[in-house]
């Protein structure tokens, strides 16, 4: 099944409650909310993203899907549980360790939260197999992590189909973004 997930990364902050209507009238089935630190990546949205999520929060019953791209994984996902959002992905290379994952994978589970890994284009995709059965999602980046607008890596289309092949074969239940 097809689902449309929709990034308010761009949308204007002085729009942000019309745009959040107008996105829910056209049939978007949840949010996608791109947290950056200034230090993982270049760009830093935290208070922008924390500010969408709390308006989403007002206004809409849309599930949100939290992109965390962040050094400091923990501190974000504490703060986004505490917003009661639907599901929290974070991206493996922010993570010390395959211990450190897991550890990250059960705190957002036992929080009652969807968890999600996002993988850049760089990242051998097999990295993240081993997490595939604890998990509901993966981000397949197919754009360098850190901003809109970006043109997309053709080779990172292949990770996807290695990816849906290797959750195919084994029978996982997982989203592919």
């Amino acid at each position: 099944m097809v689902e449309v997930a929709t990034s308010l990364l761009n949308a204007e902050e002085e729009n942000i409650i019309q745009t959040i209507y107008d996105l829910e009238v056209a049939k978007t089935d949840y949010f996608h909310i791109d947290v950056m630190d200034g230090k993982f990546v270049e760009n830093n949205t935290i208070e922008k993203m924390r500010k969408y999520t709390e308006c989403i929060k007002q206004v809409s019953n849309l599930p949100i899907d939290v992109h965390l791209m962040v050094e400091d994984v923990e501190e974000h996902i504490k703060e986004y549980l505490a917003l009661d959002v639907n599901c929290i992905t974070f991206q493996v290379e922010a993570c010390k360790n395959e211990k450190h994952v897991h550890e990250l994978i059960e705190y957002i589970k036992n929080n009652n939260c969807k968890v999600g890994l996002a993988i850049n284009p760089k990242t051998n995709i097999e990295k993240i197999f081993e997490f595939i059965p604890y998990i509901h999602k993966v981000i397949v980046m197919t754009v360098e992590a850190g901003k809109g607008g970006q043109e997309l890596i053709p080779e990172t289309v292949q990770k996807i189909f290695e990816l849906n092949k290797f959750v195919y074969e084994n029978g996982y239940d997982i989203d592919i973004q």
